[in-house]
């Protein structure tokens, strides 16, 4: 493959808000080191976490000027040397890329691409990586969540939140979700929720307790600490767990909370998972979308052209109703 072959990216030349995401016309297409693949994009799920590197804000800086993206879904172009399990025209998705999936090409190490059954496509491809497999961190090896247990999601109609529900319904969970709209209320029942409540709402907090009986809630799977993190803890039944998918500050909460339950605060960052941890999470989401229950929900899609925008409504928007995705 010839090194001057150029493809559209986006790329940040420098941290700061949406607008440093620029769109390069003549960006080289990268070669596969050994043990990589190169793909030929088709799509890119965007996550809040992007949003936070790009502003500088992150603990994990990229040298600069570097192009976003790990959850691309397309074809395989071309295999490095060593990689054993994949081949040129192969439908793959990715947890990860080496060479940033906001473009028509990306490099990714083999153990972060993974086949795309054809019951599924390109799009919804994009929606599984991070959202999925953080989903499943959380609940399965973090909070060590299991069936008859109550589990609450909050902030359930986004692409972590619906992943939640429908792993946590198909694990035998009783799957109480939270969301900000009456249709993301809706999305959240038709993705596994038993019940749904609009955080929005005077006097949620007391209909979750109620519909647990007054015995709280095993495991919280928390979108939002930095607002909800206090009451979460109030929220728990004896031995309960949250666990921190994700936050945009501090908090003060009472740490007597978790003394008089015994409760466990979790963190979760899908970087620290272990090659054994990733096969396991790969192998269960396979099998669930050979059962059907794995169904990505895509919400709102732009052009590659439009990645800034992009950024701008994951952070701003009213209600998250499903993952944002780029379209190449």
């Amino acid at each position: 493959m010839s090194t001057t072959k150029l493809m559209r990216a986006i790329r940040v030349p420098e941290f700061g808000g949406p607008s440093v995401l620029k769109l390069r016309p003549d960006t080289p297409v990268p070669r596969p080191a050994p043990r990589q693949v190169l793909i030929r994009v088709r799509a890119c799920g965007v996550n809040p976490v992007e949003t936070y590197i790009r502003s500088g804000s992150y603990p994990r800086r990229p040298a600069l000027p570097y192009t976003p993206g790990s959850d691309v879904s397309g074809v395989v172009e071309a295999v490095g040397d060593a990689v054993q399990l994949l081949q040129p025209g192969d439908r793959v998705f990715t947890t990860a890329t080496e060479t940033g999936g906001y473009a028509e090409y990306a490099a990714a190490c083999e153990d972060s691409v993974h086949r795309l059954p054809d019951s599924l496509d390109y799009v919804q491809g994009a929606a599984i990586g991070v959202p999925y497999f953080t989903a499943y961190r959380a609940l399965v090896h973090r909070a060590h969540a299991k069936a008859g247990e109550t589990v609450l999601i909050h902030g359930a109609s986004g692409g972590v939140g619906i992943a939640a529900c429908q792993i946590a319904r198909a694990f035998g969970l009783k799957v109480l979700g939270t969301a900000g709209t009456p249709e993301g209320m809706a999305l959240v029942l038709k993705n596994g929720a038993h019940q749904a409540f609009n955080h929005r709402e005077d006097g949620y907090l007391s209909k979750i307790n109620e519909a647990t009986n007054g015995q709280g809630v095993n495991v919280i799977v928390e979108m939002l600490s930095n607002v909800n993190l206090s009451n979460d803890l109030q929220m728990l039944a004896n031995g309960g767990r949250v666990t921190i998918v994700g936050s945009r500050g501090p908090i003060e909460i009472n740490p007597r909370d978790t003394m008089s339950k015994e409760s466990t605060i979790i963190g979760v960052s899908l970087f620290f998972s272990t090659k054994e941890e990733k096969a396991e999470c790969a192998a269960a989401l396979f099998a669930g979308m050979e059962a059907g229950w794995l169904k990505p929900v895509v919400g709102l899609q732009y052009p590659l052209e439009n990645a800034s925008q992009a950024h701008e409504d994951i952070i701003n928007s009213q209600g998250a109703s499903g993952k944002i995705v780029l379209i190449m």
